[in-house]
């Protein structure tokens, strides 16, 4: 049913292909003009929709240059109930700026986070700021000409790589993958954490790097649990880490793609029962009352709630419900670890940002 469903939607696909491979010659041709800033510009994206960990990826790079530049972020601020310029503040809620804009500056308070749907406009109004940004990150901006960064970051999700993909709606391309000679660097991201030499070399011939693009392999690492309620917390102050597998987990997510934190889990709990929601999902009363009653649900004494970050942005900031004390609910933050390269790309961000002041 769903490859005769891919089968009609085809000539939607080279029709929408054909549009976005013009946009593109537009803008190589120079007819579109893309504007150059003064200060170092990083963008982060990819060629496929949703689920490639762009967020985390921003976030190493916020930790990576933090301590030495006055660091930016802008985002257009996905499913965001407000318009225009917004620069963040530790009130804003992730209904007004997004969930990913709201974790940046949830983990990293000093940072300038912005949002905005016109990333020149936005740039521009950060600069004019009295203590401006010295380096700015784009946020899910491959795609975002306007803007001519000086450093393109493209990922490529290592578990769908070698699938064949149409482009939209048919498939996932957001573009034809000839978009990924844009790129200076290319990062296979949610790689396995044990990746042979042999598996990297077969990948990266593959891919066929450019001569001036470098490539490097990234995977996620869970960090420790955190709780969302008095009886997660509870449960923490008992050192559930270590108890994990005597536990059964009930995991329900927003995201784009959800399969490594499961496989994380059914590696860590007895059990996992898992109710998916679509990317960005704003919860409602209604969607809680169904996790809670899954949860009840659930035959066992031991027994936990899970949702990722992203998601707890969301939870946290809800004003039409939340969840009853008494249930253990945590969320899980996730790192951006390299494989044995990053020293690699940490210089290679370093040097581009001293060779651009």
């Amino acid at each position: 049913c769903m490859q005769f469903l891919k089968l009609i939607l085809l000539p939607f696909s080279y029709a929408y292909g054909s549009i976005v491979w013009l946009r593109n010659k537009l803008f190589d041709w120079k007819i579109f003009k893309s504007t150059q800033f003064s200060v170092p510009v990083i963008a982060v994206g990819n060629i496929t929709v949703g689920g490639t960990g762009k967020s985390p990826h921003i976030q190493y790079l916020i930790a990576l240059l933090k301590d030495k530049y006055r660091v930016a972020t802008v985002s257009r601020g996905y499913k965001r109930k407000t318009k225009g310029f917004l620069l963040l503040d530790s009130e804003t809620t992730s209904q007004n700026s997004g969930d990913e804009p709201k974790q940046f500056k949830f983990n990293f308070p000093d940072v300038m986070v912005s949002v905005g749907e016109k990333r020149v406009n936005a740039i521009n109004k950060l600069l004019a700021l009295p203590n401006p940004p010295e380096s700015i990150l784009l946020d899910d901006a491959y795609q975002h000409r306007w803007v001519k960064a000086g450093l393109n970051i493209l990922l490529i999700d290592y578990s769908h790589f070698q699938e064949k993909d149409y482009m939209l709606p048919s498939g996932t391309l957001r573009e034809f993958a000839s978009g990924q000679a844009r790129a200076d660097i290319i990062i296979m991201s949610k790689a396995p954490k044990g990746l042979s030499p042999m598996e990297k070399r077969r990948f990266v011939e593959v891919v066929s790097p450019l001569p001036h693009q470098k490539m490097f392999f990234s995977y996620i690492e869970y960090s420790t649990l955190v709780p969302l309620t008095p009886a997660a917390e509870a449960l923490q102050q008992n050192n559930i880490e270590a108890k994990l597998l005597d536990y059964k987990i009930l995991m329900f997510t927003g995201i784009a793609n959800a399969e490594p934190l499961k496989n994380y889990l059914y590696n860590s709990a007895r059990e996992v029962v898992e109710l998916k929601f679509p990317d960005h999902h704003d919860f409602t009363e209604t969607d809680k009352n169904n996790i809670v009653s899954a949860f009840n649900d659930m035959l066992s004494s031991k027994k936990i709630m899970l949702t990722t970050e992203k998601d707890a942005m969301r939870i946290k900031d809800s004003t039409s419900f939340s969840f009853p004390e008494h249930i253990p609910l945590f969320y899980i933050p996730i790192k951006i670890k390299f494989h044995d390269e990053k020293q690699s790309f940490d210089e290679t961000i370093i040097q581009y940002l001293t060779k651009s002041k």
